[in-house]
């Protein structure tokens, strides 16, 4: 290539080869996570044929003369930048071109000296606009017909929205039947927005933040901070209106610069104005404590129709505010109802009212007394620093968060099966199975980045087995599609074993030397063949016998599930039959096999192995294990730890209607909307003598608060995130806080210190430090080498060279 002599792998396109010897090619349709298809001609070189080729797409060969800059090849592709350049509209233009200041054609305008003005031509345009969509605003004038679009929404996102309408001129990108595209099935992923090399597809200003070229712009790299995939991303931050303009994701193994429509989009909650942004303190006249908004109450009306009267005595029998108004989005109340039962308080005056408090009830009530809820949307070092504060400050284990209500059972199982209650593969090791099974999980909604890798497995090859009472998305997308009757999933796994067994399809060396207690298993699945499985399940025999054999024939099988697997009285159960369906075929410990409960919150993950649970301590080490105990009062200097586990989630709200806990302190939580029973937990909450709330907005839990803390949102602080691939990332702070709000450790800090613990942490970093002194799995890490990409723990990390965890 241009006189240099280069070796490239078999199969590889000229343009990959040069890219690898460091010489540039310019392209416009191509990127190399889309399949090539050389339709602009940019990336044409010489290569010694009468006509130049496309070097996206013609393969290397042996002996093979390239030459990429020759001025006949350059003479190419500036006309071709004329003749495209003479067809935009000009960059003033509404929606605005180029408003990131990475628009490609612009860029080779520029390098090759082509002035928009003199070279365009009288052709009009006609295609026109499409702002339909309420974040990505359309332009086709502006539209080269690279289909860059069309392969990001095909390729990467798997979702099959965009292609192409009309004839000759009026050729356009259309969103399925040439919908306007906010009509259209689209799912606002912002993927083609990356894709696009043109400005024909850009992002709409939220909240009337301009969207600025990025120099102008602060660039912050973190993590997403929704559901458990934790995609890595990138803020661009206007510091003049201390905002963000807009996100982009950004290359990591996992994620690979993919994001969905809350990661591009969902960020303008951290500028909501009904953000807590001063200490509140419930007065004296709203005692006794009881539901404040007619939200609340008309819940408690609807949980409790029967009962006549609420927690103030008024009647249920007709007044308009005793009904629920439709509700507000988001957990949250009407403000207006709320906050007049409570006043403004300063700092000091809220802490050391939430210190003397707890310390009385403590006193009182012992251990068993006080509670603490956390939160799987904080960062690990607050979960660390919480679950310490209550096991030091008021030695109990009462401690837990919302793992408990979504994947307790599944943590159960595998500790019981394989040891650990972490995945044992990451979600993109898809790529390598020949099937996987998809279970329980509506993995198109709730984690739609993994499932961009599940549908994109299945178009390269994977079997994806879909099994789920409701036909969602994820069974559009599967090869084999079980609709089972809710509930029976025991039947249906145990149908699936012996049909495995009978087939001879089980590895019996892994059986043999890894494995225990096959014969019982082999005796309990005999008692389900197809037959009998189907009668229970409406699955039908010949489908639990296919299921079966392409599970047992596949070089390597892996298993997602989510609540609709773990949130079941069978939950542990049903977990227990997908451990021992890849134990059985060996699919455990190798590439493309493996357990990977989906999970949901951005730090679920990280909150549990920090030991925000009751029967843990940080690292799953048993909290009722005399010689854990003995090693955390040493750690962390501390005497007379609770010996045994603490209550549950459920369990807390039981104890406290019985009058037994009496002071909680939660930390992002909102039990009133997350947890069972409303009912139930309206009361509980009523009856404790003492609650702080310590949250970002005033939610339904806050309303039985005694004392309110505003808190800090994802994007207003530094911390570290796990991921559900048990990938540990740095989250970095973007913005700062509202009004008098605050770091969450800070606050957590305070509180300790008021009640006598002299901590002394001065920032993240030093959290996590104390934290990896006590963590066995989290050892090798360090802020230091999180780096951009974060750390998988605790096996070795292929991804980086010097095989450091």
């Amino acid at each position: 290539i241009d006189g240099r002599e280069v070796t490239a792998p078999e199969g590889a396109t000229i343009w990959q080869a040069a890219k690898a010897a460091g010489i540039d090619i310019p392209v416009l349709c191509h990127d190399e996570r889309y399949d090539p298809v050389g339709v602009c001609r940019m990336c044409v070189v010489d290569v010694g044929t009468p006509a130049f080729a496309a070097s996206c797409v013609r393969a290397c060969e042996n002996g093979m003369q390239v030459k990429t800059s020759t001025p006949e090849v350059e003479r190419s592709r500036e006309m071709l930048t004329k003749l495209l350049i003479s067809d935009q509209p000009p960059r003033e233009r509404d929606p605005k071109q180029a408003t990131t200041g990475d628009n490609e054609l612009l860029a080779l305008a520029e390098r090759f000296g082509v002035n928009h003005s003199d070279a365009s031509l009288p052709v009009g345009s006609g295609r026109g606009a499409d702002l339909s969509s309420p974040v990505i605003a359309v332009d086709h004038d502006a539209c080269i017909l690279c289909d860059r679009c069309v392969r990001a929404c095909d390729d990467i996102q798997g979702n099959d929205v965009i292609g192409r309408s009309g004839k000759g001129y009026s050729t356009h990108i259309a969103f399925d039947l040439s919908d306007p595209m906010g009509a259209s099935t689209c799912v606002s992923c912002g993927e083609c927005v990356a894709a696009c090399p043109t400005g024909a597809l850009t992002n709409k200003p939220i909240h009337n933040i301009p969207i600025r070229p990025r120099t102008e712009l602060d660039a912050v790299d973190t993590v997403c901070p929704y559901c458990g995939v934790g995609c890595a991303l990138t803020y661009y931050v206007d510091r003049d209106k201390g905002a963000i303009a807009y996100a982009e994701g950004r290359e990591q193994p996992g994620s690979q610069g993919r994001l969905c429509v809350k990661g591009r989009y969902g960020w303008d909650y951290a500028a909501s104005p009904q953000r807590l942004t001063v200490p509140l303190i419930r007065r004296e006249d709203s005692y006794p404590k009881g539901a404040l908004s007619a939200d609340v109450i008309g819940d408690m009306a609807g949980a409790n129709a029967d009962a006549g009267s609420n927690d103030h005595g008024m009647t249920n029998d007709g007044d308009p505010k005793q009904k629920r108004k439709g509700g507000k989005p988001g957990g949250l109340v009407d403000y207006a109802e709320v906050l007049p039962h409570f006043r403004e308080a300063t700092w000091e005056e809220a802490l050391d009212l939430i210190a003397r408090r707890l310390t009385e009830v403590y006193a009182e009530g012992g251990p068993a007394a006080i509670a603490g809820f956390g939160s799987a949307k904080c960062s690990n070092e607050e979960a660390y620093l919480f679950q310490k504060l209550i096991r030091t400050g008021f030695h109990t284990n009462n401690v837990d968060h919302c793992t408990r209500l979504c994947h307790a059972s599944s943590v159960a199982a595998l500790f019981e099966g394989i040891g650990s209650g972490a995945v044992s593969t990451t979600f993109g090791d898809i790529k390598n199975s020949g099937v996987a099974i998809v279970t329980g999980s509506n993995s198109t909604a709730n984690h739609p980045v993994a499932s961009t890798f599940f549908k994109q497995a299945r178009r390269n090859g994977t079997t994806v087995i879909y099994v789920d009472p409701r036909a969602d998305k994820m069974a559009d997308h599967a090869d084999i599609y079980c609709q089972l009757k809710p509930g029976t999933d025991v039947a249906f796994y145990n149908g699936v074993m012996h049909e495995v067994i009978r087939l001879g399809l089980t590895d019996d060396e892994y059986i043999a030397t890894r494995t225990s207690n096959f014969e019982a298993l082999k005796r309990t699945v005999a008692d389900y063949p197809p037959e009998r499985a189907e009668q229970i399940t409406g699955v039908p025999a010949d489908t639990i016998t296919r299921v079966a054999r392409a599970w047992g024939e596949a070089s390597g099988g892996i298993i997602f599930w989510g609540m609709g697997i773990s949130q079941h009285t069978t939950g542990t159960d049903n977990a227990r039959c997908l451990i021992a369906l890849c134990a059985i075929t060996g699919n455990v410990g190798k590439p493309g096999a493996g357990l990977h409960p989906l999970r949901g919150q951005n730090n679920v993950q990280g909150a549990s192995d920090m030991g925000l649970v009751p029967m843990f301590y940080p690292d799953y080490q048993k909290s009722d294990d005399p010689g854990v105990k003995a090693r955390f009062e040493t750690a962390w200097g501390s005497e007379d730890l609770d010996p045994k586990k603490g209550l549950t989630v459920t369990e807390i709200i039981g104890s406290a209607l019985k009058g037994g806990v009496r002071g909680m302190y939660m930390l992002g939580e909102n039990p009133f909307l997350s947890d069972p029973n409303i009912n139930k937990v309206r009361k509980a909450l009523a009856k404790l003598d003492f609650l702080v709330v310590q949250d970002i907005f005033l939610t339904e839990t806050a309303e039985f608060a005694d004392v309110i803390l505003p808190a800090s949102s994802y994007m207003e602080k530094d911390g570290t995130y796990t991921n559900t691939d048990r990938r540990v990332q740095l989250g970095r702070k973007v913005l700062d806080t509202p009004g008098q709000a605050r770091v969450d450790w800070e606050v957590v800090q305070d509180i300790a210190n008021r009640i006598g613990l002299d901590w002394r942490y001065e920032s993240a970093r030093q959290i996590f430090e104390e934290m990896v002194s006590v963590i066995p799995s989290y050892k090798n890490l360090s802020y230091d080498n999180l780096g951009l990409t974060g750390k998988l723990y605790p096996n070795p990390d292929p991804e980086h060279s010097d095989g450091t965890v």
